[in-house]
């Protein structure tokens, strides 16, 4: 199964950069990156105690091999995001592939 998903990242995948928040270590990987759909009637900004914050988020979905954390950093060339969450979704025993949620960099406190 992991080879499958392996598969399809290899050939329908985009070109990302992850950049481990712990050790500063960068990878070239290939992950699917998609903007998260929201309602219509939702505004695109939320208030925050520092002001007004953009809730747009990423979904990421990457090799099983390659686990993230809150923290690390994931460049695509245009975007330049930050891990939210994340965690591995196994099949059996096997890590089959990692999700995140990314948001833009510049509103992480680095």
């Amino acid at each position: 199964m992991r080879s499958a998903f392996e598969g399809l990242l290899s050939r329908y995948g985009q070109s990302v950069t992850l950049t481990c928040a712990a050790t500063g270590e960068s990878k070239a990987l290939r992950a699917f990156v998609q903007l998260l759909p929201r309602r219509e009637e939702q505004l695109p900004l939320a208030a925050s105690p520092l002001g007004a914050v953009s809730r747009e988020r990423w979904l990421y979905l990457g090799g099983g091999g390659q686990p993230l954390a809150p923290g690390d950093r994931v460049d695509t060339g245009e975007l330049a995001l930050v891990v939210q969450e994340a965690g591995t979704v196994f099949w059996r025993d096997e890590a089959l592939y990692q999700r995140a949620i990314l948001r833009r960099r510049r509103e992480a406190a680095e």
